[in-house]
């Protein structure tokens, strides 16, 4: 991981990948492409490989070539799509496209429902996706934006608007680089350490230092008028992260794995958390 990553410092829309591809998500992407070609295309005399015919899409439909372009080959008098060209007229394309452009690929791809490897298409995109943190997921034919401009701009203004309690910055800053580690990713740790955020702006506004998240809560809606629904859903998100099998305690055999949806839905819920809570009794 990148020292900007590690004190925070890195853009978090090019860390959760939002409006961008970077270099390694980009292989990823093409290397599920290559997937689609296969090996060595083994000549058909009645019909073209799969992804033979896909080329002839791509080349139509997609880039809008005219036809008489097409790389081909022939066998006596039967001709073929050259898939060897293909892919290397694809890939010159392909890395030097905009981020939004391979989007379009993708997306156009993902709308021919083709199968390979025993997989599904979209399902080869999606992992690699998830994987290199990307803000985006096929669903159906069409891209999906997954985590919103305004889920963005509430995970930057609790880390921005925290600079003066180290504390919670850091415990913030600390579960965005654990979520978004892309080699080492430790959801569990993430979850926790935005609840601590949470926690900690808790103790300030209440100036008990000792007290839990739970505690401090109740301080909160009995002294500053907290409304009882938002201190109810953040007793029970703490619950959940401090019962005996919850993310606090160590790691059991029966627990259940956690996800990076769990991990994700924490951390923007408790970035927008903090910023009610500054904007209300602090500001």
């Amino acid at each position: 991981m990148r020292f900007s990553q590690k004190i925070g410092k890195k853009d978090i829309r090019t860390t959760l990948q939002i409006d961008t591809i970077d270099s390694e998500l980009r292989n990823r992407l093409w290397n599920a492409i290559l997937e689609l070609k296969g090996g060595t295309d083994q000549y058909d005399h009645y019909r073209e490989s799969t992804f033979q015919q896909l080329s002839r899409v791509i080349w139509k439909d997609f880039f809008n070539y005219p036809m008489d372009k097409l790389p081909i080959w022939r066998v006596n008098s039967t001709e073929r799509v050259d898939s060897d060209e293909m892919i290397a007229q694809l890939r010159t394309w392909f890395f030097k496209a905009e981020w939004f452009e391979v989007y379009d690929l993708i997306e156009f791809l993902s709308s021919q429902d083709l199968y390979y490897s025993g997989a599904s298409f979209d399902e080869s995109f999606n992992s690699a996706l998830k994987k290199e943190m990307s803000a985006y997921r096929v669903l159906q034919g069409s891209i999906v934006q997954l985590t919103s401009e305004e889920e963005i701009m509430e995970i930057e203004n609790a880390i921005t608007g925290t600079n003066q309690w180290k504390n919670v910055n850091t415990h913030l800053t600390t579960a965005l680089t654990f979520l978004s580690d892309r080699k080492n990713p430790n959801y569990r740790n993430s979850i926790k350490e935005s609840i601590s955020a949470v926690e900690a702006l808790c103790k300030i506004i209440t100036g008990n230092e000792t007290a839990t998240l739970g505690e401090a809560l109740k301080i909160i809606e009995k002294e500053h008028s907290l409304h009882s629904a938002l201190k109810k859903s953040f007793s029970s998100l703490y619950g959940y992260t401090s019962d005996s099998s919850g993310i606090r305690h160590a790691l059991l055999e029966t627990d259940s794995d956690v996800e990076l949806e769990d991990a994700k839905f924490m951390l923007i819920s408790c970035s927008a958390f903090i910023n009610f809570l500054k904007t209300k009794y602090i500001s």
